[in-house]
This record gives C-alpha cells, sequence and structure tokens, in this order.
C-alpha cells in the first residue's frame, strides 16, 4: 500500500542523512518515477525533502529543519524486529523480515545478529497452527465468520464463530471471538480446533469489548486446596507459581494454598507430579483423589 511505502521512505530518511532514488526504488520493489512521485506527497505532507543531483547527490530532509531524527533508534528498531521475527517463527515466511528491510536501513541479517533477543512463538510442529493464524488472520481481515469442530475437557462440538483476535497467551495460540451457539464471547485453543473453514457469511454488526488478558487464569476459580510438594519439583513450582505463593518448611518441601476452575482439572494437575505431590486439604478432595487413584491402578493389575 502506499500509505506503507511512503511511512517506509520516511523511517528511512530519519535514520540516514541521505539516500538514492534508486536504492528507494529497489527497496519498495517500485520505479523510481514512483519514488519522485512519493517524495512530492511527503513534501505537500510538510516534511521538507530535497534531492540533489550529480555525484554525491540524493534525496535528504532539508538542513535545519526542525524533525525529530531519534524517533526510531537503533535499539528501537531490534526491538521491532525481534517482534516482527517472532511472527515469521509462527507463519514459516519471511514477510516480517521482508517488512523490516524495508523499513530499517541496516539489513535484517546484520541487525538479527546484533540482537541479543529472539522470540519464537512456533510449537513444536509448526503445520499445527500456522496455517490456522493464516486462515483466521484473512478471515478478520475480510470480516467473515469461520466455523470449526472443537474438542474440550466438555466434549467434541461443531462451533462458528465471528473472529475478531488471534491472541498468544499462557505459552499457546488463541482465537477469540463471538461464538453463536453460546451468544457470547469465547477464546479458543488452536491445538484443539480441526476442520478449520472460512465461512461465506460475513460477521454481524455488533459492538466489540475490549480483549483483556486474564493473567491469574489459575489462581481464580471455583475451588480451594492445599497441596504439599516435594522439594525435587520446587523449580516446576517456582517457574509456574513465583516465590511469593509457595511456604517452605525446614527441609525445603513446599506447602501451596491456591484456587483452582474445578475438581477434575485440579486432580489432572496433581497427576503430572507423580508421587511428588500430596492433597492435604479438605478431607473430600484428598477421599476422592484415592478413588481416581484406585481406579487408574486396577488398569493396570495383572
Amino acid at each position: 500500500m502506499k500509505i506503507d511505502r511512503l511511512i517506509g521512505i520516511l523511517s528511512i530518511l530519519l535514520q540516514k542523512d541521505k539516500v538514492t532514488a534508486a536504492e528507494l526504488a529497489e527497496r519498495f520493489e517500485v520505479s523510481r518515477r514512483t519514488i519522485a512521485r512519493d517524495i512530492e506527497d511527503i513534501n505537500k505532507a510538510g516534511i521538507p525533502v530535497v534531492t540533489t543531483q550529480g555525484k554525491g547527490g540524493g534525496i535528504s530532509v532539508m538542513d535545519g529543519f526542525r524533525i525529530n531524527r531519534t524517533l526510531l533508534s537503533g535499539e528501537d528498531m531490534k526491538a521491532i524486529f525481534a517482534g516482527l521475527q517472532s511472527l515469521d517463527s509462527v507463519s514459516g515466511t519471511n514477510r516480517y523480515r521482508q517488512l523490516m528491510d524495508k523499513l530499517s536501513v541496516e539489513n535484517s541479517n546484520s541487525m538479527s545478529a546484533g540482537n541479543h533477543i529472539i522470540i519464537d512463538l512456533s510449537s513444536w510442529d509448526k503445520s499445527i497452527v500456522s496455517d490456522k493464524i493464516e486462515l483466521i488472520k484473512a478471515a478478520i481481515e475480510q470480516g467473515m465468520k469461520i466455523s470449526f469442530t472443537y474438542y474440550s475437557p466438555n466434549g467434541e462440538s461443531r462451533r462458528e464463530i465471528e473472529p475478531y483476535h488471534i491472541v498468544f497467551q499462557w505459552s499457546s495460540w488463541y482465537v477469540w471471538g463471538y461464538c453463536t451457539a453460546r451468544q457470547d464471547w469465547r477464546m479458543f485453543k488452536l491445538t484443539r480446533l480441526t476442520d478449520l473453514k472460512c465461512t461465506s457469511e460475513r460477521c454481524g454488526e455488533r459492538d466489540v469489548p475490549e480483549y483483556v488478558c486474564d493473567k491469574l487464569l489459575h489462581t481464580k476459580g471455583g475451588i480451594e486446596a492445599s497441596v504439599w510438594f516435594d522439594k525435587s519439583v520446587k523449580w516446576r513450582i517456582i517457574d509456574e507459581f513465583g516465590m511469593e505463593l509457595p511456604q517452605f518448611d525446614e527441609d525445603g518441601n513446599i506447602l501451596l494454598r491456591f484456587t483452582w476452575a474445578d475438581v477434575p482439572s485440579f486432580f489432572q494437575y496433581i497427576l503430572t507430579f507423580g508421587d511428588k505431590a500430596e492433597i492435604i486439604s479438605p478431607s473430600e478432595y484428598r477421599t476422592e483423589f484415592a478413588e481416581l487413584l484406585k481406579k487408574i491402578s486396577e488398569k493396570y493389575e495383572i
């Protein structure tokens, strides 16, 4: 789009004292005549850009014009590149690297080498979510509904939603939108949905509420419990809950009091610790969990 190109040209002029029309034409994959028209439009916007001919000539912002040339510093550009590169890690393309090449004076390869932050948002199997993200992104841009089969603890269901956001949260990718079946706003984990399709039906006219990230997802819920953890899993408790919630005894073992959404998912979580966790209270949860363990044990009796 032209506006993107104009912003890109201005970004380069803010970072570099002078650049040639040929360099800009090659970077943005347009003709020199198009670049000349773009420079004219930038001038009309009130930013005096001058072109000098001959050896050492080029395009630059007029000397003496007061403009904040630190709008995007080198460190700013590296931070932007890290974010754009993380999106390439999901899509499996170089689309965002190419965008960075257009916005930055430095080549993105050299910029990447000088950046100490690497963000990889891809899953263990990139194909699990990359195609879904691209389809959902296209549906959002076109204002179309999507449909899919969803697998949750409550079972399997066919859903149709109006998608509004693709969210990376809690180390996973989700789509957030209005579910026509539940007539409410819902979020769906991409790895749990299959048979994803973009329908031919447009999204309805509705007021879209602001998306709010619930950072305390598993510290809010309907049940409360106290659990003992062996000190050998301290690394995991610290990783998942930090240092504020756990209490430590003289041997270094851990007592954790927290809330959870429901009993079944609470039991599933405790099972992931094997024999390194024990439910202390309430007593009814100990009894229910013991019955669950008995049923599991019966499946493996010889």
